[in-house]
């Protein structure tokens, strides 16, 4: 039983079940109908021996029978008994031998050999101290044909059922575990190809492997989500640590094999402290953005006000006030947002704005409501973006101008701005000239509560 498949082991018991259920209700079918049987027989003796006993009279000292008094009606034979019990009239069934006492009105069964009777007495006085005992004996009914035919052909329709309701149950078994199946064929093929990328994909349903499926296709996504995410961290960590690590690697083999004086080696131990804070700046934005894409750190939305919150970010950094212009009203402007999350974003543009800038570069920020959009603008007079390279800047590591990489950047900060938009539900926008300036707008909807 153990090897048997849960599919055939329910189908098994379900079909056990259903013709056990099929057996009490054979069981019961005759006992009702052997009941009925019974009370219609009943019924028959008391009819006839009461219809016997008003058509009996006794008319000067001699027994007289109406017209309408039968000794053998509807199988009851009727006997006359005298007080003393002696037979007067009728004629005793030749199968009942027994002698059975007189109880006046009680019906009940009288066994004689291998038959049974159903025996009804009445007393019929007549006088003070005369009368007679007015007898009905009825065979009590066997069904013995009717038991007989009906178990013939519950043997013929028995086996036809118990086929029929085996091969009903393991169909519908095997319909309503089809989706298990489906489960696990998408699990061994992903353990088989080690891709991800399946999916169970049943149709969405309200039965509970169905709706299974779907978690299972749910479970599916984020591991593929988690995986390429860790594929991501991985490359990326690789690649970009490859240089700073490089350049630490040659300074430190540079001051093991020369004498430096002491300017050189402050100037050897300065460079290795920048490139372990661009290593760190680095790896902490990556985990970041991976614990973002993964769900562990996702973003904790309130209802804040935008205006609010540019304004003390802005006070916060300490941003040179001739350089960066706010452009926001007095009214609240109420968005549902993550405030560090949205406070990093902001952030990060404006730094990039102040970066490509150039030294007397600026940097505007704005905040409306437009339709069902709240906008925050952040717009530099830079130097601006081509429009070849304006799909690419959302990249990771991507820098549009390579020649200022010396500055400090590592190519992950617009890479995060569109991530912690996507977060929020939103979306950023880009609108740059060459040599006159770059527009980054963020599109947050509306709060259902405003």
């Amino acid at each position: 039983m153990k090897n048997i498949s849960v599919k055939l082991r329910i189908a098994l018991w379900l079909t056990l079940l259903m013709g056990l259920l099929a057996m009490l209700l054979l069981a019961f079918v005759l006992m009702i109908s052997k009941m009925a049987a019974t009370e219609t027989a009943m019924s028959q003796l008391s009819q006839t021996v009461q219809s016997n006993l008003r058509q009996t009279k006794m008319i000067g000292g001699f027994l007289e029978l109406g017209s309408d008094f039968s000794f053998y009606r509807n199988g009851v034979s009727t006997l006359i008994y005298s007080r003393e019990k002696a037979l007067l009239a009728g004629r005793i069934p030749i199968s009942f031998d027994v002698e059975e006492s007189f109880q006046n009105g009680l019906t009940r069964v009288v066994s004689s050999g291998d038959e049974k009777f159903l025996v009804l007495d009445l007393w019929l006085p007549m006088g003070w101290e005369e009368g007679v005992w007015i007898r009905g004996l009825i065979e009590a009914p066997e069904n013995r044909r009717f038991t007989f035919d009906f178990l013939k052909v519950a043997l013929v329709i028995m086996p036809a059922f118990m086929v029929l309701a085996a091969f009903g149950s393991y169909w519908i078994v095997k319909k309503a575990f089809g989706p298990l199946d489906s489960i696990t064929a998408t699990a061994m093929s992903i353990n088989e190809a080690q891709d991800l990328s399946r999916r169970v994909g049943l149709p969405p349903k309200k039965d509970e492997f169905s709706q299974l499926a779907a978690t299972f296709d749910e479970l599916f996504q984020r591991l593929e989500r988690s995986f390429e995410s860790e594929k991501q961290f991985a490359a990326d960590a690789s690649h970009e640590l490859r240089t700073p690590v490089s350049v630490i690697k040659g300074a430190c083999e540079y001051a093991e094999k020369f004498d430096e004086t002491a300017e050189e080696r402050q100037e050897t131990i300065s460079m290795i402290h920048r490139q372990a804070d661009r290593m760190s700046k680095l790896i902490s934005q990556l985990l970041s953005m991976t614990r973002l894409e993964q769900g562990i750190d996702p973003a904790h939305l309130e209802h804040i006000d935008l205006n609010e919150l540019v304004r003390s970010l802005c006070e916060d950094q300490a941003y040179d006030t001739c350089r960066l212009f706010l452009e926001l009203h007095e009214e609240k402007l109420m968005v549902s947002a993550d405030p560090a999350l949205l406070s990093r974003l902001v952030q990060n543009l404006v730094e990039n704005g102040f970066k490509y800038g150039g030294p007397d570069g600026s940097v505007w920020i704005a905040a409306n409501r437009r339709d069902k959009e709240i906008l925050l603008e952040v717009r530099d007079n830079g130097i601006g973006i081509p429009p070849e390279q304006q799909d690419k800047i959302w990249r990771r590591f991507y820098r549009a101008d390579s020649s200022r990489s010396d500055e400090g950047g590592i190519g992950l900060g617009l890479s995060m701005v569109r991530q912690i938009a996507q977060a929020h539900g939103g979306y950023m926008t880009l609108e740059s000239v060459v040599r006159v300036g770059s527009v980054f707008t963020l599109h947050l909807p509306v709060p259902e509560e405003t």
